[in-house]
């Protein structure tokens, strides 16, 4: 049986090192910084099938423009456990302990590529990805993340908000004309056919991913290469002109996911209160 709970202990805290090392297969976050963050206004939770830690999740606290949160900096789980929504289940804990110790943010980052990501950031925890960091970690040699720029979306997750507790709005791609179109090329990967200009006064922008971003850049490297540099255009635009990501829609016939992106200013965020980041 499957159980969450929070880590204090520091052998506990140790475990979660076996975890990291099979989920990025990278030298590990030290203890002390672990186990510090976790003293001092950070979280880290264990998931447990019977007595064997399976996954983990964690947080340390940050502070910007006079306002503090929790960033959540890393979230693991064993090959075995993938696919079978314990991710969810760490992250709805996670909201919990938050609420507990007084957060009304979480932040994250994400590579805006990797759908499965997208869509449990944005449609099933409802978080918005909000400012588009351009190479945000640099060079990195992990399987992940090895030859191509590390662009990553800050996700802003306002779990005190009216957003997180409303319906997601059915922005079907059918209601409204992405900006971008693909087709399928001879080996089933999405291409770009199409690009259009963004009308800044648009309520509703979609743009699509692709579907399996590693298998793509396993496959074809210089289109997984294309399709970072065109979406970082894109994305940083959308930003600049005050959209966020609010939702992500599957198309599978396409062998892609579309973001669903909003002004900022139609959400019901309570940042007017406490400031934005």
């Amino acid at each position: 049986m499957l159980q969450i709970k929070k880590l204090v202990d520091i052998e506990e805290i140790r475990a979660t090192q076996l975890i990291e090392e099979q989920v990025w297969n990278m030298p590990v976050t030290p203890i002390h910084q672990t186990y510090t963050a976790s003293k001092n206004g950070g979280m880290i939770l264990g998931a447990y099938d019977n007595d064997e830690l399976v996954g983990y999740q964690y947080s340390f606290p940050g502070f910007k423009n006079g306002k503090a949160y929790l960033c959540s900096h890393m979230l693991g789980v064993l090959p075995a456990y993938q696919k079978g929504g314990l991710g969810e289940k760490l992250k709805a804990a996670q909201k919990e302990c938050a609420l507990k110790m007084g957060y009304s943010l979480i932040v994250w980052t994400y590579d805006p590529l990797e759908s499965v990501n997208a869509y449990l950031n944005l449609h099933k925890l409802k978080g918005i990805a909000a400012s588009y960091l351009e190479d945000h970690y640099g060079v990195m040699e992990d399987p992940l993340n090895k030859g191509i720029p590390t662009d990553r979306f800050l996700v802003e997750w306002w779990i005190c908000s009216d957003h997180i507790q409303s319906e997601q709005k059915n922005d079907e791609k059918k209601s409204y004309e992405p900006l971008i179109e693909t087709e399928l090329d001879k080996s089933q990967f999405p291409i770009i056919s199409t690009e259009t200009e963004l009308i800044k006064d648009k309520d509703v922008v979609l743009i699509p991913i692709p579907e399996n971003f590693q298998q793509m850049k396993q496959q074809q490297p210089n289109l997984a290469l294309e399709w970072r540099y065109k979406t970082r255009r894109w994305f940083q635009e959308l930003c600049l002109n005050d959209y966020v990501a609010v939702d992500v829609r599957r198309n599978s016939k396409e062998k892609v996911s579309y973001y669903v992106f909003r002004k900022r200013n139609s959400l019901a965020l309570v940042e007017n209160e406490e400031g934005k980041l």
